[in-house]
């Protein structure tokens, strides 16, 4: 069978054509869907990249009403009603977002997510709890037991958050030994309070257990045996935590001493102190040396030599101000105004200071009241940092 060549002639031009009449349409089609993008949409992310937030809001709103099938410019709009605090707003938002019968599975699952945030964030914690709990098997899952977890620990749920700490770290989302043992530590509090002291004592070894070498459950066991007219067991719990809890010691040194005059143990306290202070020196050790040293004979210039000793490693205004405290100065009637001066400066410097965010206290926090972390609070006061 012969092949007609003319036949190709004839369709090189009518392909050209019709390439040509589609590229047309394309772009025709290109133009109507720019022309029909909110141009809204753009001014408010220029006004989102330019931290004008109220300006964003109102853009995303007009966007919203030109074009009330788009999701993303839904969530966009309800995590600027949450960042700006207006969370009755978001959680309309959202809850119109999970209304929809048209939303894919993942987009319902992350407006879900987005609503038990808006819950949390304006305090309403029954409801964020609700919410969280369906996120459970969906990919949100990691994220909403964390918010589960600051959920029940603002409520103080112990038990609740103890069940979510121990699911996060068996899908490997970290260590929580030492927040379970401060869960167990709040539990046993409770129970002092509630007049039980063998169920404190009981979950205190439980919370020793879980976490060795945290210094929480072993102070606030000997707390408990002290309490008990056992103090000789205090100490000899204590006399453990040196060794296994350095980081604290300046938090032990003070009832270790207690510990130690109320069972006949000061000489061997002493000692134990003398040596981790030349390891690591402290205010409140320091303090704990000084006191041990003048049990029997008072305030002498032997045990206020230490706070020379300190002043000659550290320029420190507290072991100056507790030094002068005791001294005898050359104009002995300015003393009391000059140690009343001193004692006003070394306020500030004698508070503790969280790591995380800041706060300032006057005593030792294990949770800061501030930002809510754990262990954020240095066993040091704000001098020695």
């Amino acid at each position: 069978m012969d092949f007609d060549l003319s036949w190709i002639l004839l369709g090189l031009p009518l392909a050209f054509v019709l390439g040509w009449l589609a590229s047309r349409l394309d772009l025709r089609q290109l133009r109507i869907e720019n022309h029909q993008a909110p141009k809204a949409y753009f001014k408010g992310l220029n006004f989102l990249l330019n931290e004008q937030q109220d300006q964003a809001i109102d853009a995303f709103i007009e966007a919203v009403q030109s074009d009330p099938d788009t999701s993303e410019l839904h969530f966009a709009l309800g995590n600027l009603f949450r960042r700006r605090g207006e969370y009755e707003r978001a959680v309309r938002v959202h809850e119109h977002l999970l209304s929809r019968g048209d939303l894919n599975l993942l987009d319902r699952q992350r407006a879900q997510h987005a609503l038990a945030l808006d819950y949390l964030k304006a305090g309403l914690l029954d409801r964020s709890e609700e919410a969280l709990l369906k996120l459970e098997g969906t990919p949100f899952e990691a994220q909403a037991r964390l918010a589960l977890l600051a959920n029940y620990e603002r409520s103080r749920d112990w038990l609740h958050a103890a069940q979510i700490a121990q699911k996060l770290e068996h899908a490997n989302q970290g260590s929580f030994q030492c927040r379970l043992a401060h869960y167990l530590c709040e539990q046993a509090a409770e129970s002092i309070t509630a007049q039980e002291p063998e169920q404190a004592k009981s979950l205190l070894q439980q919370a020793l257990a879980t976490a060795p070498e945290a210094a929480r459950p072993r102070l606030d066991l000997a707390q408990l045996l002290a309490r008990q007219g056992r103090p000789e067991e205090a100490y000899l719990l204590l006399e453990k935590s040196l060794q296994s809890s350095p980081a604290a010691i300046p938090l032990i040194a003070a009832p270790l001493t207690a510990y130690a005059i109320a069972c006949n143990r000061a000489p061997e306290a002493l000692t134990l102190l003398k040596t981790r202070y030349v390891l690591t020196p402290s205010l409140d050790v320091l303090d704990a040396i000084v006191a041990l040293e003048g049990l029997h004979n008072g305030p002498t210039p032997a045990a206020r030599d230490w706070y020379v000793h300190h002043l000659e490693r550290d320029p420190s205004l507290v072991a100056a101000a507790k030094w002068i405290a005791g001294e005898k100065l050359e104009h002995e009637k300015f003393h009391p105004q000059v140690q009343r001066a001193l004692d006003q400066a070394i306020k500030p410097l004698m508070r503790y200071r969280c790591a995380a965010c800041g706060f300032e206290a006057q005593q030792h926090f294990w949770q800061c009241p501030g930002c809510q972390a754990w262990d954020s609070y240095p066993a040091r006061r704000i001098e020695e940092l």
